[in-house]
């Protein structure tokens, strides 16, 4: 274990107590269940991630207990072990700089089109607006090395949607902050359970690309308070 960097204690702490309160939004949505899934950002100013710890119920994480990784997945400060993902959330941050927050569930709706290997196409506007395309499917990798971060960033890269489903495992979305990544994971859940319901009617089909473009393009940068 090395030291942190001289002058990082104030945004290793800031950025440890946004991603532990970050963890309660995925209790809230209910995209997890008892200690899987992760959320870890990029802490301002190093190249240092926080991470959630492994195999920590979500009642019992404070802010002390997520661990700061180097951007190789080594533990520079915390007393726990940091989540199995590590290695995977790491290459994503060494292969994407652009990326400040990423997140992992096993949300439900969403890990069923994984399961499936199928990508959730875009047939409704809210999923345009969020993810300016179908969310894809990437490749399956065992958990545990970088494989994953690999497949995450081969399958997002030049790809508008901050949401992958990587094929029989579940959900990893990124964002510039891991509040923004949280939010893809929410409505990520939200559109695959939609896309789901509707096929239970009968075929749906994708949004014409012109429609698409255009919602996304409103949404990211017309729509809200600027």
């Amino acid at each position: 274990m090395t030291a942190l960097p001289p002058g990082s204690a104030a945004a290793v702490e800031t950025t440890r107590t946004e991603v532990c309160a970050l963890h309660a939004e995925l209790l809230r949505w209910n995209l997890v269940t008892w200690t899987s899934g992760n959320i870890s950002a990029r802490i301002p100013g190093t190249d240092l991630i926080a991470i959630k710890p492994s195999g920590v119920t979500y009642d019992d994480l404070t802010p002390e207990s997520i661990v700061v990784c180097d951007l190789s997945g080594a533990v520079v400060d915390g007393r726990h072990a940091p989540s199995s993902d590590t290695d995977a959330h790491a290459y994503v941050y060494r292969a994407m700089p652009e990326v400040g927050g990423v997140v992992h569930t096993h949300s439900p709706y969403a890990t069923a089109w994984a399961a499936r290997n199928e990508p959730i196409p875009c047939a409704i506007t809210a999923m345009a607006d969020e993810f300016g395309d179908d969310i894809p499917v990437g490749p399956f990798a065992l958990i545990g090395g970088d494989d994953i971060g690999k497949g995450i960033v081969a399958t997002l890269t030049g790809h508008r949607s901050p949401a992958v489903l990587m094929s029989g495992h579940g959900v990893f979305t990124i964002g510039p902050g891991p509040k923004a990544a949280v939010k893809a994971a929410v409505m990520c859940e939200d559109v695959a359970r939609t896309v789901h319901l509707a096929r239970q009617n009968g075929p749906v089909e994708r949004l014409p690309q012109h429609h698409i473009d255009a919602l996304y393009d409103r949404y990211q940068n017309v729509y809200g308070q600027r």
